[in-house]
């Protein structure tokens, strides 16, 4: 039986099918950068879902996202990224790649804890300058991270030691950091600190990430 399309913002290519992308969105909220992410995603042949963790909200100030986020129902929030992993399996159809899911601060911790609990299909873990403590050992999921050199809210001792974890569980990892960058560095709706270049090179490697063949 098909399921109800949950809360959020759905994009997929011209033609229909295409490998499954879950896109967890920033404290910010599902904003218009995540929207046109997902647009960037469908234009290059993926079926890209953003789920909306903060049901129509958005903020566009720190102390905004901070307050939103406090708002936010842990286990009712994984239960919603659960959901919408599901519907999205079920609408993009059988995928080689298997589901993919993309992460931004805050959506990298829940992009983690999806990890854990996560169907067999999970095969590739996109984190955007966001970390977390989850057990992943029991994934079959690779991981790319891209990660800003001067981040306030991510210490590079921190995403280090999360690198050295997963490769010590034995799942293919890959972090990038980039010199010259901040926190939020991707979006461009973040002037103080969106950094064209770096974000163009994110992109790329993303994208080779998640056409890889490792089957």
């Amino acid at each position: 039986m098909a399921l109800n399309q949950p809360n959020g913002y759905l994009a997929q290519p011209a033609f229909g099918a295409g490998d499954p992308v879950l896109v967890l969105h920033a404290w910010w909220g599902l904003n218009d950068t995540i929207r046109a992410l997902c647009d960037r995603l469908a234009a290059e042949g993926f079926v890209a879902l953003a789920p909306d963790l903060y049901h129509g909200q958005v903020a566009d100030t720190i102390p905004g996202a901070e307050a939103l986020a406090q708002t936010l129902n842990y286990e009712q929030a994984k239960a919603q990224v659960a959901a919408a992993a599901d519907y999205l399996i079920d609408h993009a159809g059988p995928s080689p790649r298997g589901l993919a899911v993309i992460g931004f601060s805050l959506g990298a911790s829940y992009a983690l804890d999806f990890v854990a609990g996560a169907p067999d299909e999970l095969r590739s873990v996109v984190l955007f300058y966001g970390t977390g403590d989850t057990d992943v050992g029991r994934s079959n999921a690779a991981f790319l991270g891209h990660f800003a050199a001067n981040d306030p809210y991510e210490s590079p001792e921190y995403v280090d030691g999360m690198e050295k974890y997963i490769q010590s569980v034995g799942r293919p990892v890959t972090f990038h950091t980039y010199p010259g960058t901040g926190h939020w560095f991707f979006e461009p709706d973040r002037p103080d600190a969106y950094n064209p270049a770096a974000a163009e090179l994110a992109w790329e490697r993303t994208l080779a990430f998640l056409r890889r063949d490792d089957r």
